[in-house]
């Protein structure tokens, strides 16, 4: 039994792979910038943290300053 493929069965296949193939690359690439927006919040939440321990620290030392220098 000879079994042959319509073109328009071929080309329906094609598109199938095609839709198939772009729908898995752009479901990696969001769940590679997902990855990275969340690498950035949370290099930006550790900057936000540092500098308020500077900020802290900055105040800190000036009121020890400010204590030394008055006494």
């Amino acid at each position: 039994m000879n079994d042959h493929l319509s073109k328009a069965e071929i080309r329906k296949d094609a598109v199938q792979s095609a839709v198939e193939a772009t729908a898995g690359t752009v479901g990696q690439v969001a769940t590679v910038l997902t990855g990275a927006v969340r690498d950035v919040a949370g290099a930006l939440g550790g900057l936000a943290t540092d500098l308020f321990e500077i900020r802290d620290a900055a105040r800190r030392a000036g009121e020890d300053h400010d204590e030394s220098v008055g006494e």
